[in-house]
């Protein structure tokens, strides 16, 4: 079997405005698609795959490690895109891979260490009323884990003082509805300082999260594991993080932690399931990062499915939404409650619509960002 073509498809994305995905067809006809988490640059990462198709035409589809290792190492240079372009085609040959065995990805990867994947819902809501009511609905679902921001517009121009009691209302709404048998997250998206990241994360400890996550900026690694340190509960971050040597000094540097790798970033399924060893021997968990569609969400539970050291998948509902740039991944993936069961469906159990295809046309979105009062970017420092 030799890879007879590579294609990029820029599809539409109701939440990113358009996602990358990568459709590899082999000279036997079976197509595998894996997808970029590179959301910010999508046609750059297209431009990364252009060229590594010269390459990848006529090899073998198999040799997933070689060829995940030959292109890393075509260029110096190096980052989010080129680990994007990598994933993107990593997840499509393990999907090749799997089809042609006629088994899931996950019995591939040594098979199920879980039956069930216990997701967390990123939970929608910009004040306290709103997440009480999409809580307790949540709750209701069947979901036992929450995850939210509880950072207040207009945080970035109020006294600490007003930050920290905007985030405990978020916090106190959630946990009041919920009660102690759902874990709650509190995502702070990398938008503090390390003075100010700790002083939050304190103030929402009294509220007992399963984690908080990236209170500051993924800048320095030895200052994220020294920030580690600090904290009296568990800490999470790494969806901005590309190999497994980053997380090597990451752990190194501040001991146990929740890694949140990207799998269409941080190398596909060949480069997260070396994170997740890695990880292991912390006696550290994976939560992998997940947003952009059912595409990454399906690969993410056939790692989530194979490793011993996994605690919770994030899951974001548009994935069930019937709008085309959704609805356009026909997946096997189905949610019972709050839990996803292992897909039986060959390969990563994902394919594209392609009427639906054409009613998903790619979008970009206005890059902003937010400005204090005094007219700075109000970009943590």
């Amino acid at each position: 079997m030799k890879i007879d073509n590579v294609e990029g498809l820029l599809i539409g994305s109701d939440l990113l405005g358009a996602n990358y995905v990568v459709r590899i067809t082999t000279d036997t006809g079976i197509t595998g698609i894996g997808q970029s988490g590179a959301w910010g640059f999508p046609d750059a990462t297209q431009k990364v795959v252009e060229q590594y198709t010269g390459y990848l035409i006529g090899q073998d589809p198999f040799r997933i490690e070689h060829i995940q290792q030959y292109l890393y190492r075509l260029r110096p240079f190096r980052g989010n895109i080129v680990s994007g372009a990598l994933s993107a085609i990593d997840l499509a040959l393990w999907d090749i891979k799997g089809k042609h065995f006629g088994v899931p990805v996950w019995e591939l990867l040594g098979g199920k260490f879980r039956d069930t994947v216990r997701l967390h819902l990123l939970l929608n809501g910009g004040n306290p009323d709103e997440i009480r009511t999409n809580a307790k609905i949540a709750a209701e679902e069947g979901f036992t884990a929450l995850k939210f921001d509880p950072l207040q517009a207009g945080y970035q121009d109020q006294t600490l003082a007003r930050v920290i009691e905007g985030a405990r209302d978020m916090a106190a709404a959630a946990r009041e509805t919920v009660g102690l048998d759902v874990d709650l997250i509190f995502e702070l998206h990398r938008k503090l300082s390390p003075m100010h990241g700790i002083a939050v994360a304190e103030a929402l400890a009294e509220f007992r999260p399963l984690f908080i996550e990236d209170p500051i900026q993924i800048d320095s690694i030895m200052l994220q594991g020294e920030l580690a340190k600090r904290f009296t509960f568990p800490l999470a971050n790494g969806e901005r993080i590309n190999t497994i040597w980053e997380v090597r000094d990451l752990l190194a540097a501040g001991g146990p932690q929740y890694v949140r790798p990207d799998l269409g970033v941080a190398g596909g399924l060949t480069g997260c399931r070396k994170i997740a060893a890695i990880a292991e021997s912390y006696h550290s968990a994976l939560v992998s990062h997940n947003f952009q569609g059912p595409l990454i969400t399906a690969a993410a539970i056939h790692l989530d499915v194979s490793i011993p050291n996994f605690i919770t998948q994030e899951y974001l509902q548009l994935d069930e939404s019937p709008r085309p740039a959704d609805a356009v991944f026909r997946t096997a993936c189905k949610r019972v409650g709050g839990y996803i069961p292992a897909p039986e469906a060959p390969g990563l159990g994902v394919e594209l619509d392609e009427e639906l295809l054409g009613k998903a046309p790619p979008a970009y979105l206005p890059m902003t960002t937010p400005v204090r009062q005094d007219g700075s970017p109000a970009l943590a420092i």
